[in-house]
């Protein structure tokens, strides 16, 4: 029985092509921001990604036509729903709180490096 209120239960298909996606988007970028525009934990991590001028791919999920099965893929994925959903060189960073707390341990900056998102190993805010 599917669900009273919004969208029919995605198929197993459905699912897998969600997943999918999302993979492939996280292998051919160095750093990934699944995001919603109006997230301010978003922006947050864009802003702060974008100070230590990393080139990152961002996903508006909001803005996707698949961006609900996009999120529900992550969730299936990382155990992670919420957004900002964030992964660098494959690896599944986790959200705001995460990416923060790297940059305050200074441990950001290399992960960068180590991605190739950034080219100057000195910046620091």
């Amino acid at each position: 029985m599917g669900p009273v209120f919004g969208k029919p239960e995605r198929t197993p298909e459905e699912k897998a092509m969600a997943l999918s996606k999302v993979k492939q988007i996280v292998a051919d970028f160095p750093i990934v921001v699944f995001s919603k525009t109006y997230c301010g934990y978003c922006n947050r991590v864009k802003q702060l990604l974008a100070q230590l001028a990393a080139s990152f791919k961002v996903i508006e999920l909001n803005q996707e036509s698949d961006g609900d099965d996009l999120q529900a893929a992550l969730l299936e994925w990382t155990g992670q729903r919420t957004v900002p959903n964030v992964f660098i060189k494959g690896k599944h960073i986790g959200g705001c709180d995460s990416v923060t707390e790297l940059h305050q341990m200074g441990k950001l900056v290399p992960l960068l490096n180590n991605a190739g998102a950034i080219a100057n190993t000195s910046t620091q805010l």
